[in-house]
């Protein structure tokens, strides 16, 4: 039976996943030999042809952008307090999965899912340093390190400000090359497949050389990512339902920076609270899966 190009789409993510977490070992490797530059290459790619697709004169803050972050930053007191019950690491993991910013993927898929690129685009420079500029003073109180504002906007500035520029370039310079390549956004998508294969991958080779002596809250820390995942993306429809654009509201909040979320665990939280955002990966395109199936 022949596989439509929708519904290999729609299974590509887990796909992706389960070929990253079979392959960690050689994954690992590759990007240690690469010097941990495939996925900023990915990721630069993979934006810069979704960037083509936007005009910055339709780049405008929106009253969604300033709702999405009012109740993203609410939400990160909420969740912290909450789980200090279940003791500070938990605490700290579902808190890192609530304070991350919006993935730079997350253009890619709202774009697929019908969302205004542009409104997507907005949100992720505004996202990205607003919390670059909250996350220090939150983590330095609730973490175990001492985390500044310069260490975070040299970690997303070069992967959020460059393909934007080169790809404003591109359109300035090239236009007809430019709208070639905006116009053929499953090339930004199969780029972040790649990318998502390889982060799964560094991030089960992490697991597995963690062992299971945090067995019970490695679980528990899977679990909440889980119920947080799902909270967010369910606000975040809401919101953009409200505003005009449903897709670009879900992607937005539930949609997540894993890799930096992972980063900012492992130097400035108890190591082990990354477990949190390596499990959310999981869930969140999962969630991302099922979205593209029910898209058309």
């Amino acid at each position: 039976m022949r596989i439509s190009s929708h519904t290999m789409r729609s299974i590509s993510m887990p796909i992706g996943m389960v070929i990253g977490a079979l392959l960690c070992y050689p994954i690992t490797i590759f990007d240690d030999w690469s010097g941990g530059l495939s996925t900023p290459f990915f990721i630069f790619s993979m934006l810069f042809c979704t960037f083509c697709r936007v005009d910055i004169r339709d780049m405008k803050p929106s009253w969604l952008h300033l709702w999405l972050m009012v109740i993203q930053l609410v939400w990160v007191f909420v969740v912290y307090y909450l789980l200090r019950p279940f003791g500070d690491t938990v605490a700290q993991g579902g808190m890192i999965c609530a304070l991350a910013p919006m993935a730079m993927g997350a253009v890619v898929i709202a774009g697929m899912l019908g969302a205004n690129v542009a409104t997507m685009a907005t949100h992720s420079l505004i996202c990205n340093t607003i919390i670059a500029f909250v996350a220090p003073p939150l983590l330095s109180a609730w973490g175990n390190g001492s985390c500044t504002i310069m260490e975070i906007l040299m970690r997303v500035t070069p992967l959020l400000i460059a393909p934007f520029v080169v790809s404003q370039l591109c359109r300035w310079l090239t236009p007809k090359a430019a709208q070639w390549i905006g116009s053929r956004s499953i090339i930004s998508y199969y780029i972040w497949l790649l990318s998502l294969v390889v982060i799964v991958g560094k991030t089960t080779y992490f697991i597995i050389q963690n062992g299971t002596e945090h067995i019970v809250e490695e679980i528990l820390m899977a679990g909440i990512a889980l119920v947080v995942c799902l909270i967010q993306f369910a606000i975040g429809h809401w919101l953009g339902r409200k505003n005009g654009d449903e897709a670009a509201g879900g992607q937005a909040l539930g949609q997540k920076n894993t890799v930096l979320a992972i980063w900012l665990s492992q130097s400035f939280l108890n190591p082990l609270a990354c477990i949190a955002p390596t499990a959310y990966i999981v869930w969140q395109n999962i969630v991302n899966s099922y979205q593209m199936y029910k898209h058309r």
